[in-house]
């Protein structure tokens, strides 16, 4: 079965003439004949009855026109689609990105890289990292902005964006604003709000553990957005990442003795191929004046 003999069928259908059919479809009488009769013989039933230069559908044919019509229907579909694929036209593009990044530097990458590829339609979704990696092995999504690690590094192919320090955010007025940067002995004992969803926080505990420091844990919540509220509200201080302070009023200081950073990389499965979708974000990824 041919997609050319499909059409004959279902130009003479319309017609319910050969010679019109034949010139609809821009091919000789004969030629369009013979493909209805070769298409009949694949499906093991005449399409049409012959009465002379007269045709009509059979009941088989009736029954079988909706068909013919949606293999035609989805032809011309695949046809546009690979069409837009090509052109970078309304290509899906998958990005998942880590809960704890902050959202305004990334806004305005994305914000630029739509405007120089206006034809690519992008969906981000946010998760944690354990999350993210499984969607990426699976093929759900097609490219991972995470926190880089050596487990990831191993698995994924990896591309650096930037590095970020760790701050010490706290409310206006707080007696941490009197110091240039804050250790962690200096927190012993203050209100603290936990950021559970933070990717170095078991890191940064064991430290604390091992300092000696104790933080009493006020509020704990895996939300940025509710940790940044309770800490303006004056419930105690957080650790953040620097470019994940968003909250106007907030007040921050470097982290210091020790200095802890994470560095966000763009991940994607080795070996699997990228789309043109996907090798425009990479190379966008990589010429974007990135913080820091």
């Amino acid at each position: 079965m041919e997609m050319s003999q499909i059409k004959y069928v279902l130009s003479a259908a319309k017609h319910l003439n050969f010679t019109k059919a034949a010139s609809e479809c821009n091919v000789s009488q004969p030629a369009l004949t013979k493909g209805v009769k070769a298409l009949e013989a694949d499906l093991g039933a005449p399409v049409f009855h012959r009465e002379g230069r007269k045709i009509l559908l059979s009941d088989f044919g009736r029954s079988m026109l909706p068909h013919l019509q949606h293999i035609v229907d989805e032809a011309a579909a695949t046809q546009i689609l690979a069409q837009n694929f090509r052109l970078l036209e309304k290509v899906p593009l998958r990005l998942g990105v880590l809960s704890t990044i902050g959202h305004v530097r990334l806004a305005r990458f994305l914000a630029q890289f739509e405007k120089s590829n206006a034809g690519i339609e992008l969906s981000v979704s946010e998760a944690s990292a354990p999350e993210l990696k499984d969607k990426l092995s699976e093929g759900e999504i097609d490219a991972a902005f995470m926190t880089v690690n050596e487990d990831l590094e191993n698995e994924f192919r990896t591309r650096e964006l930037y590095s970020e320090r760790y701050v010490v955010v706290f409310p206006p007025d707080h007696r941490l604003g009197n110091l240039n940067a804050v250790s962690l002995e200096e927190l012993s004992g203050e209100r603290y709000v936990d950021r559970l969803a933070c990717e170095l926080r078991e890191m940064v505990m064991a430290v604390c553990e091992t300092k000696g420091v104790e933080l009493y844990a006020r509020f704990r919540s895996e939300r940025e957005d509710w940790v940044q509220a309770m800490v303006a509200a004056g419930i105690g201080f957080a650790f953040m990442p620097e470019y994940s302070v968003t909250l106007p009023g907030l007040m921050q200081r470097p982290l210091v003795e020790p200095v802890v950073e994470r560095r966000i990389a763009a991940f994607t499965v080795p070996g699997r191929k990228h789309s043109p979708a996907l090798d425009a974000l990479m190379r966008a990824s990589s010429s974007f004046a990135w913080p820091g």
